[in-house]
């Protein structure tokens, strides 16, 4: 299903005044520096389209979790500053988000300038969606125009509540993150893989009932499969997991159980982890092969291995899948068509002591290596957003996947077929 709202390209915009919103919720180091401006240049291409057409271009925006309080650590202003640095070109700021401030700020715009306001949750009444600081916002353009991909699946004011009051169109980011989404779940190429990590099954309870259903292989990492062992009866020590999820891990394996009786559906959980009493760079890990104890090694024969093979001890921690499970999911790779992945293998936070991967990384590297043909074939790669989007990004890896999305719960919530109100708002072709 080709996108069916109109875009920049449907409507005529030279000379007017256009609030763009776009998504520049970037991560920032302690001292407050932008650790990672993916989002920021996915923005470009709209923004220069706006320029091109003599547009006077208000970007409005959100960056951290300020709790509708003015708190400068979340300021916009290095955004501006790094966009400017993009653009090639000026790029104005103003403290204030709406009000007199803003409105003079907008009225000295001239043709083809760019002004971003101050961070949108400063102010309470952004997430609240206020009818009446929506139209504060408004008042600010002629057009509105939703490039955010990663915050449409908010009904907040900037994204919902503003089209109420301005004709209201979708940005070339937008046109690109929902078309590509939607093509997956419409005319999947199958063989299908889907690869969800993370921490809570909650959170993620719709894309992997989606999965089911839609993928040929359905595959889960991270501390989300620390709950799914939980629920089989593995004692999984201090391992990161949610006790109230286990009902919802039952489930889910019941409900791939059903699926596989119907066709050639694979379910898989790791079938071995790496774990460590701490985490911490220099930890020692060892490997816990969950199936140790049905398996006789030619170490161990005829002895049925010793414990530690195949349980943890009180102090343990999971941080990453196995070699065993790395190499079975990485060797499924080479037999599907299509792999949407979402959410890290492992604990990839932690610092390395020598080189770019962390300690706890390896099992999210090898996913990446097969991904990008390391192992002979390339089958097509969509990166749901979030922690997966954001590791990539930081080992600069994005140009060899063929998509990797800016939104982490839009993209999500996409694929689990829910509509987005940030789009729904806007007009139909």
């Amino acid at each position: 299903m080709s996108f069916t709202k109109k875009t920049i390209k449907d409507i005529k915009l030279s000379g007017k005044t256009i609030l763009l919103r776009a998504d520049y919720n970037v991560p920032l180091s302690k001292d407050g520096k932008i650790t990672d401006d993916y989002r920021i240049q996915q923005s470009l291409p709209t923004i220069k389209y706006l320029i091109d057409k003599k547009c006077r271009v208000v970007i409005c925006a959100h960056l951290g979790r300020p709790d509708g309080r003015r708190d400068l650590k979340y300021s916009l202003q290095p955004v501006a500053k790094r966009l400017e640095k993009l653009l090639g070109k000026k790029v104005y700021f103003t403290p204030i988000t709406v009000g007199d401030v803003a409105k003079k700020a907008v009225n000295k715009l001239k043709d083809g300038q760019v002004l971003i306001l101050e961070n949108l949750r400063f102010n309470p009444e952004e997430e609240e969606n206020d009818k009446k600081f929506a139209k504060e916002l408004a008042s600010l353009a002629d057009i509105f125009v939703e490039d955010g991909f990663g915050i449409v699946h908010r009904a907040h004011a900037s994204t919902e509540g503003v089209t109420k009051y301005l004709p209201s169109v979708a940005g070339l980011l937008l046109e690109k993150e929902v078309s590509t989404i939607r093509d997956i779940i419409d005319n999947p190429r199958h063989p299908l893989m889907a690869i969800v990590g993370g921490a809570k099954i909650s959170d993620k309870i719709e894309i992997l009932k989606k999965f089911i259903k839609l993928a040929d292989v359905l595959v889960i990492g991270g501390a989300m499969a620390n709950t799914f062992m939980k629920a089989k009866g593995i004692d999984i020590a201090k391992s990161l997991s949610d006790t109230d999820d286990v009902p919802m891990a039952k489930e889910i394996m019941r409900l791939a159980e059903l699926e596989a009786k119907k066709r050639k559906f694979i379910f898989y959980l790791p079938q071995d982890s790496v774990v460590v009493s701490k985490v911490d760079k220099f930890a020692k890990t060892r490997i816990v092969d969950w199936d140790a104890h049905l398996i006789a090694t030619l170490e161990n024969y005829p002895k049925r291995p010793p414990r530690s093979a195949f349980q943890l001890n009180k102090e343990d921690i999971i941080v990453d899948i196995g070699p065993f499970s790395g190499a079975f999911i990485a060797g499924c790779m080479q037999l599907v068509n299509t792999v949407v992945w979402n959410g890290t293998m492992g604990i990839t936070e932690t610092p390395s002591v020598d080189g770019p991967v962390g300690p706890f990384a390896h099992g999210t590297e090898l996913m990446i290596e097969a991904l990008v043909g390391e192992f002979g074939h390339r089958p097509y790669s969509l990166i749901g957003g979030g922690d997966t989007a954001g590791y990539i990004q930081e080992r600069g890896m994005v140009k060899y996947f063929n998509h990797v999305s800016t939104g982490g719960g839009a993209s999500l919530d996409l694929l689990a077929g829910k509509k987005l109100p940030g789009v729904e708002a806007l007009k139909d072709k």
